[in-house]
């Protein structure tokens, strides 16, 4: 079990610096650009390596993954997803409809279509109604040391985080630790539990 990050790792700075989302969203996803296919993959599976080291996964029964967009550089969840289907844990993924995020199980039976942006999603657009997740592992392109993410800006996760069940640990996973604080967090933003890189699984209050 790991401290929390807010008692540990940061208690060696005096003070963090604070930056505007839009500035750390130009800074992380230039950063993750320059990222090589190869750089993805190896820290992706030191992510999920991270990811069952730290989690007990014997009675997980449901598990919120995204499946991550090659073209974007994002973390390869390729690696959680056959874990989680060898050990019979169900998958559910995200799917955006009229402007909110819902949530498709995801069998190897479920059909599949290609978006208008390239990116292969569920046919159907019938939420789930599952709010009792173990865990909802989370894209982002940056997290502080409070949880807060910078993701794409759009919010589909924060109002997704709303209507589950706040026992739900909500994971995010990242190729970069913190280093700078978000300076305007806003109301609507719903911050992680958690966050894996390729080297730390760090804690914002929670218990491993």
């Amino acid at each position: 079990m790991l401290p929390s990050t807010k008692s540990n790792i940061f208690c060696k700075f005096e003070k963090i610096a604070k930056m505007k989302k839009s500035d750390l969203r130009k800074i992380y996803l230039e950063k993750r650009k320059k990222m090589s296919r190869e750089e993805v993959n190896s820290q992706s599976e030191k992510i999920f390596q991270n990811f069952v080291a730290h989690y007990n996964l014997e009675n997980a029964k449901k598990i919120h993954l995204f499946l991550s967009i090659a073209k974007f550089n994002e973390v390869n969840t390729f690696y959680f997803l056959k874990y989680f289907r060898e050990h019979n844990i169900r998958v559910f993924i995200p799917k955006i409809v009229q402007n909110r995020l819902i949530s498709i199980e995801f069998t190897p039976e479920t059909k599949m279509e290609v978006s208008s942006w390239g990116i292969a999603e569920p046919v159907s657009n019938e939420d789930c109604g599952v709010v009792d997740y173990d865990f909802v592992i989370t894209p982002l392109l940056y997290c502080d040391s409070e949880g807060n993410r910078v993701g794409f800006g759009k919010g589909y996760y924060d109002g997704f985080f709303k209507t589950i069940n706040p026992n739900c640990k909500k994971v995010g996973v990242g190729f970069f630790p913190p280093k700078e604080n978000i300076d305007d967090v806003s109301e609507a933003d719903v911050p992680l539990d958690y966050l894996i890189t390729g080297d730390n699984t760090l804690s914002f209050g929670g218990e491993l």
